[in-house]
C-alpha cells in the first residue's frame, strides 16, 4: 500500500478518453441467442446492454480510438509519451504486447511500451504503476489504457456468462501535478483462488488442439456465487484501507467509481462500506462488465457527464480475477 506525504510531488491525470464500439447487445437480443430474459438479466445483474466490437476490431484499435481522446485533452501528441501501459486480458496477440502494437498505431515513438493483466483490477495497477515510474523521475508522464474485447472470449452458450461481458476502452494521462492527484493506493492478490475466474485453455499449461476447441475451453469460465462474496468483501475493505489510509471518513469521499462488474454486488459494496448509494457512479446499465475497461471508462464518463469536479475526492476500487483488487484515492 501506498500513501502520499504531504510534501511529496504528486502524480495526476491530466486528460482522459474512451471509446465504445457502435453494435449495442440488448438483453432482448440475447433472448433470441439462449435461454433468458430481460427481467432475468436486468434483475440479477443490472444490465441492459453491452457494447460489441465488430469482428475484425482488435483490442488495440478500441485502445487507439480512447488514448487518442486522452491525449487531446491533455493536450499533448503521442510523440511527448515516456511510457504506455496497457491493461487487458484480452491482448491483441500473445505475442507482441498490445501496449507495443498500439505504441505502432498512435507512432508514440518515443514511448516505451509494456502490457498489464491483472483482469479487472488492471487499470487501477496499471495506473498504480505510472505513477511510481514517473515519481521516480525515469519518465515524466504515462499514458494508460483499459481496452478489452471480451466478446471475443465470451461463450455465447453460456447463459450465465454472456450476459456480463461487453467491449469498449478507457485511457488517462498522466504527470506530476501541483494540485490533487492521487494521494493512496491499496492493492492485494490471492492466487489461492485463481480457479474461481479463468479461460483454462490457450496457455502453457492447455495449449489449443481439437480438443480444447470442441470442449469450449477457450471461453471465460466462472463461480459466480463464490466470486460474488469474494468480491463484496475485497471491495469494500479495499475501499475502506485506501481511504483510511488518509483518515478519510465516507463524508469525505465524493465519488466511488467501482469496476462495474455486477449492480447487486456493487450495491452490497454500498452496504457494507456505509456509503451513500448516490456517492457510487454506475454505467454497468449501458456497459455491462467490460473488465479492466470498466473503472476507466466509468471515470471517464462521469468526468465528461460533469459529475467530477475540481476538488472532489475519488476512489477508484476495483476487483477481479486472480484474485486481484486495489483502490485508489485522487484529488480530481
Amino acid at each position: 500500500m501506498a500513501k502520499k506525504k504531504k510534501d511529496e510531488a504528486r502524480v495526476g491525470i491530466i486528460g482522459v478518453g474512451s471509446h465504445l464500439p457502435k453494435k449495442v447487445l440488448a438483453n432482448e437480443d440475447l433472448e433470441k441467442m439462449v435461454d433468458t430474459t430481460d427481467e432475468w438479466i436486468t434483475t440479477r445483474t443490472g444490465i441492459k446492454e453491452r457494447r460489441i466490437a465488430d469482428e475484425g476490431t482488435a483490442t488495440s484499435d478500441m485502445a487507439k480510438d480512447a488514448c487518442e481522446e486522452a491525449l487531446k485533452d491533455a493536450n499533448m501528441k503521442a510523440s511527448d509519451i515516456d511510457l504506455i501501459i496497457v491493461a487487458t486480458i484480452t491482448p491483441d496477440m500473445p505475442l507482441p504486447s498490445t501496449a507495443c502494437i498500439l505504441q505502432s498505431k498512435l507512432d508514440a515513438k518515443n514511448a516505451v511500451c509494456f502490457d498489464i493483466s491483472a483482469a479487472c483490477a488492471g487499470f487501477i495497477y496499471g495506473v498504480s504503476t505510472a505513477e511510481a515510474y514517473i515519481k521516480s523521475g525515469l519518465y515524466k508522464n504515462a499514458l494508460v489504457v483499459g481496452s478489452e474485447k471480451l466478446s471475443a472470449f465470451t461463450d455465447w452458450k453460456d447463459r450465465n456468462t454472456c450476459v456480463l461481458f461487453g467491449d469498449g476502452a478507457g485511457a488517462v494521462v498522466l504527470a506530476p501535478v501541483k494540485r490533487g492527484g492521487i494521494l493512496s493506493t491499496y492493492m492485494g492478490s490471492d492466487g489461492t483462488q485463481a480457479d474461481l475466474l479463468k479461460v483454462p485453455a490457450g496457455g502453457s499449461k492447455m495449449p489449443a488442439t481439437k480438443k480444447t476447441v470442441e470442449e469450449r475451453l477457450h471461453y471465460i469460465k466462472m463461480s459466480g456465487s463464490e466470486l460474488f462474496k469474494h468480491a463484496v468483501k475485497i471491495m469494500a475493505d479495499a475501499g475502506n484501507k485506501a481511504a483510511s489510509m488518509l483518515n478519510y471518513s465516507c463524508d469525505d469521499i465524493d465519488w466511488v467509481i467501482p469496476h462495474q462488474a455486477n449492480i447487486r454486488i456493487l450495491n452490497a459494496v454500498a452496504n457494507r462500506m456505509k456509503l451513500n448509494s448516490k456517492k457510487i457512479y454506475l454505467n454497468i446499465r449501458r456497459y455491462g462488465n467490460m473488465s479492466s475497461a470498466s473503472t476507466a471508462v466509468a471515470l471517464v464518463d462521469a468526468v465528461k457527464e460533469g459529475r467530477i469536479k475540481k476538488g472532489d475526492i475519488i476512489v477508484l476500487d476495483a476487483f477481479g480475477a486472480g484474485l486481484v483488487w486495489g483502490a485508489m484515492v485522487i484529488e480530481w
